[in-house]
């Protein structure tokens, strides 16, 4: 099997790996550990019914992929199944009255964007969080003012894996593609990354779950804490 990108990156020295001008993020799993609440408000719609709440960790591997993986693992429904709507719409009733009681940036993020910003590195936000979740959420997280491009997966007409967000956030920072790093903790992140001619980069912290296999995602590396990045960045930007 031919060895990884992300593993041939292990090997790299670690001084100014990645030639970039912006460091794009998702949002849940990357920057903000988004969990507790995303559970909590499955657990609600669990209850509601008349079932119990599930283990946090039962739920945690699945909060990255929001409303369509809390519910298969929490219901075992999938979007094409006739109950899914009606969970969904609960589910979102719940999470946005709730949206940010437990969750916190990940320990680290906020060094992390001091350094990037020391560096004269630009940054953003991109996530298929939609806009009416993803804008209360950054501005109680205190992201809003430093963030120069916040994505949502109802900004443009396609959400990741498709490249089009990405794209969009590297116009919106006056950035060329090539010169950003995407970092994500899911396959779709990688993907939509890597197909907007991006350098990108797996948050092995993130909300990964034993399904996954980001060896086989083809990034150009991991980090398994957010100040591990700082090693891929330039010393300063440009």
């Amino acid at each position: 099997m031919p060895e990884s990108r992300a593993a041939a990156a292990a090997t790299v020295p670690t001084a100014a790996r990645l030639a970039v001008d912006a460091v794009l993020f998702d949002l849940d799993g990357t920057l903000a550990d988004t969990a507790p609440d995303l559970a909590g408000a499955l657990n609600r719609v669990r209850v509601d019914r008349g079932l119990d709440p599930l283990p946090f960790a039962r739920l945690r591997p699945h909060a990255s992929h929001g409303a369509r993986g809390l519910i298969g693992a929490g219901f075992g429904y999938a979007p094409d199944h006739a109950g899914f709507a009606p969970l969904r719409d609960a589910f979102l009733a719940h999470y946005e009255s709730a949206l940010c009681v437990d969750s916190t940036l990940f320990p680290g993020i906020d060094l992390l964007l001091d350094a990037i910003e020391a560096r004269a590195l630009r940054w953003g936000i991109v996530t298929n969080k939609t806009t009416r979740l993803t804008l209360p959420l950054v501005a109680e997280l205190g992201l809003s003012p430093r963030a120069g491009a916040i994505v949502c997966g109802d900004t443009t007409a396609h959400p990741k894996p498709h490249p089009a967000p990405l794209l969009h956030a590297a116009r919106a920072l006056g950035v060329a593609p090539a010169r950003c790093v995407y970092v994500g903790d899911a396959a779709r992140d990688i993907e939509a990354g890597r197909a907007a001619g991006m350098r990108t980069l797996v948050a092995s912290y993130g909300y990964l779950g034993d399904a996954d296999a980001p060896d086989a995602w083809l990034a150009d590396g991991a980090v398994e804490t957010p100040g591990e990045l700082l090693a891929w960045l330039p010393a300063r930007g440009g």
